[in-house]
């Protein structure tokens, strides 16, 4: 159908005045949702080890491994997300539904700060004796984590996407620009909110006590989902088609199925099931059993009049059997990032050596103890400007020839530097350990170290923050070359699943580390007396098994072998595309 001509749109008045949907105007509205959803949730985390302690009288381990949980479910409900809001809901109603259970999650765990009968009453002060939580307080508690993680899988897989979505007819017709000035301005939020999160959050809680810390995040969970439902007029809300998952599962089903269909002959033609023009003749000879799931057997039976397969379930493409194959082959390197996550994710330990020293930056101002973690944020986006911006384009300089370090070199540094923040932290604990001893705190775990400075912390958090800009870029540039352009939600998705799975190794590693070291009555490593746990020594086990990984690392990626040239395998006109979600990451 061609544009309406003049006479047309003179008949028809009404689609003069009717404003197309989507565009420009909907991605503050977009970009405020999820920001304002990072902020109220990234705020919650790094005290609340305290909270649950001293509120709950939780043990550190128990509580530690509460968070780990928590946390695990956050990074990986994202991907259940993605894959109900592709097959069935769409991004509209799934950003919807998780702004919903992220507000509602914030409120019940405001309401523990308010409501009595919801938590442990204060411990008896002429007794001291302080009740433990029942089951049902518990219950009430996990439940506020829950929804707030729900709301995650909702908001986050799926805040891009659809910012994309109303961006679409923009792109296709050839304003490039406004994708990247998106992608820029998506980027530029988040950091910018997980800031506020870790700083003048943080700082409430510690100021003006729970009420008023966790009721804040609950009030910007309100304004967050406002703002998306003020302009649910003005969105193209495309409806939800199937997902890639489910391609996965249907290649896995039908290579079972036909696991007694002989393979065609080599060269032959028609042999295995493709999409419509598509340059794939035969699959690759890796992982050959799953080939059996693209073979027609029998053309009348197996191929629709379109040229489809009949049964999606008993024949796939050869562009299914490939995807499969790039995300199994992906595995190994990908599991090298998981310890280096489960590194990243310690916030409850350094928390406590933080509230154990001096923190006065002057006589009136101390940095709060939950928002040491500023460091990682500001280190990552200092390097990631210096290197784009600085070190780069000098050696091309120096070199007279463009320098790019590799993404497995990358990776490989970032680990490394993983380890380095492990060792530092083990040295530093063990420092700060000793002067407590020394100093007679070893059964005072609230006396504050003033002789140390807690700016020893912010070494081993800077080392985080390299890790990551350099491993956690690096991995997701990675996913994004070796994967081909129909898999790049999955490429977004593996670092968020590797964090989930970093999270429930380390609450392992944390609950064996407790029970080993507690036999015969002993203090355990990890106990909630900071100054008579041994926390340097937990540290020097997660820099070993760093260093294990560091090998293991490269033996994967010499297993590997070369990456593609960069961009070589994504469709013709995808570059550009590509090329703007690289430039977002800086």
């Amino acid at each position: 159908m061609g544009e309406p001509n003049s006479d047309q749109r003179e008949m028809n008045p009404q689609q003069t005045t009717k404003r197309p949907k989507g565009g420009l105007v909907t991605m503050p509205f977009i970009i405020a949702n999820e920001a304002f959803e990072k902020v109220s949730s990234y705020g919650l985390m790094p005290n609340m080890i305290l909270y649950l302690m001293r509120d709950y009288r939780v043990s550190v381990a128990k509580g530690t491994n509460i968070l780990f949980f928590w946390s695990a479910a956050t990074n990986f409900l994202p991907l259940l997300g993605a894959f109900v809001s592709d097959s069935y809901l769409g991004r509209f109603l799934t950003i919807a539904l998780g702004s919903i259970a992220s507000f509602s999650g914030t409120v019940l765990l405001w309401s523990t700060t308010m409501v009595p009968h919801v938590k442990p009453p204060p411990c008896n002060q002429s007794t001291n004796v302080c009740e433990s939580p029942t089951t049902g307080q518990m219950t009430f508690l996990i439940s506020s984590f829950v929804l707030i993680s729900i709301g995650a899988g909702g908001i986050r897989p799926c805040s891009l996407a659809f910012g994309a979505d109303q961006l679409h007819d923009k792109v296709r017709s050839g304003d490039k620009r406004v994708l990247e000035s998106f992608f820029g301005w998506y980027y530029a939020s988040s950091s910018v909110a997980v800031l506020i999160a870790l700083t003048g959050i943080v700082y409430i809680q510690e100021h003006l006590g729970w009420k008023v810390g966790f009721g804040v995040p609950a009030i910007i969970m309100f304004f967050s989902a406002l703002v998306f439902f003020l302009a649910s007029p003005l969105y193209i809300k495309r409806k939800g088609k199937q997902s890639l998952f489910t391609g996965f599962v249907q290649v896995v089903v039908a290579s079972y199925k036909n696991r007694k269909l002989p393979f065609p002959p080599l060269n032959s033609k028609g042999g295995y099931h493709q999409k419509k023009d598509s340059n794939l003749v035969a699959p690759t000879d890796k992982l050959r059993f799953l080939n059996k799931s693209c073979i027609i057997s029998n053309p009348e039976q197996d191929l629709a009049p379109d040229g489809s397969a009949s049964n999606p379930w008993q024949l796939c493409t050869i562009e299914q059997v490939e995807e499969l194959k790039a995300l199994i082959k992906v595995i190994p390197l990908w599991s090298t990032g998981v310890l280096m996550s489960i590194n990243i994710s310690q916030s409850s330990f350094p928390l406590l050596q933080a509230n154990s020293m001096n923190r006065h930056v002057t006589s009136g101002f101390q940095i709060p103890a939950g928002s040491f973690g500023m460091f990682t944020i500001i280190t990552l986006t200092i390097w990631i400007l210096l290197y784009d911006r600085v070190i780069l384009p000098v050696a091309s300089k120096i070199k007279g020839k463009p320098v790019i370090l590799g993404v497995k070199l990358r990776m490989g540094i970032g680990i490394f530097f993983s380890f380095l923040s492990m060792a530092v932290s083990a040295i530093v604990e063990s420092i700060r350990r000793r002067r407590a001893i020394r100093e007679g705190f070893a059964n005072n775990p609230q006396a504050v170290l003033m002789d140390m400075n807690a700016m020893w912390l912010a070494p081993q958090h800077c080392l985080n923050g390299l890790a990551e800009a350099f491993n956690a870029i690096g991995q997701t540039e990675f996913y994004y070359s070796e994967f081909p352009r129909s898999m790049s939600s999955i490429a977004s998705a593996l670092f968020g699943l590797g964090m989930a799975v970093a999270n429930l190794l380390a609450s392992v590693i944390l609950s064996s580390m407790d029970h080993i070291t507690s036999k015969g009555g002993k203090e355990s490593w990890v106990s909630s007396n900071i100054n008579k746990g041994h926390y340097d020594n937990y540290y020097w086990v997660l820099a070993i098994l760093s260093f294990i990984n560091l090998l293991y690392f490269v033996v994967c990626s010499w297993w590997y072998g070369p990456c593609a040239e960069q961009y070589t395998n994504l469709e013709e006109g995808d570059q550009e595309e590509l090329t703007e979600l690289d430039k977002s990451h800086a």
